[in-house]
């Protein structure tokens, strides 16, 4: 905390020093709040795009005598976008907290 000491050793404390350094840190915490939601917008639309991408199973195509192929193993481009998926929806989960943690400290 900025601060200052007159002839007589009395402090007082710089109020317009202070008023800046607060200012500042709220534009700084605006800045983040305002990133961070951009962000999530992105990994939004990314983890929809991931989502439809993938290949569906069988579903309910065997209730009306499609084929039973219960396990197939992912490979390729399969694989590394199930895994893609998973580390989006994370990274989604994780900033969304964050915006609501940073969003409460501004008020």
């Amino acid at each position: 905390m900025p601060s200052s000491t007159l002839g007589s050793g009395t402090s007082y404390i710089n109020l317009s020093a202070l008023i800046c350094v607060e200012r500042s840190a709220l534009e700084i915490s605006f800045m983040l709040l305002q990133t961070l939601k951009i962000i999530q917008i992105i990994l939004a639309v990314l983890l929809m795009a991931s989502i439809l991408l993938q290949q569906r199973g069988s579903g309910l195509g065997i209730a009306f005598g499609g084929e039973g192929n219960f396990y197939r193993s992912r490979r390729g481009i399969e694989k590394v976008l199930y895994l893609a998926t998973i580390i989006i929806a994370i990274l989604f989960a994780i900033c969304a907290l964050a915006t609501v943690y940073f969003s409460g400290t501004n008020t």
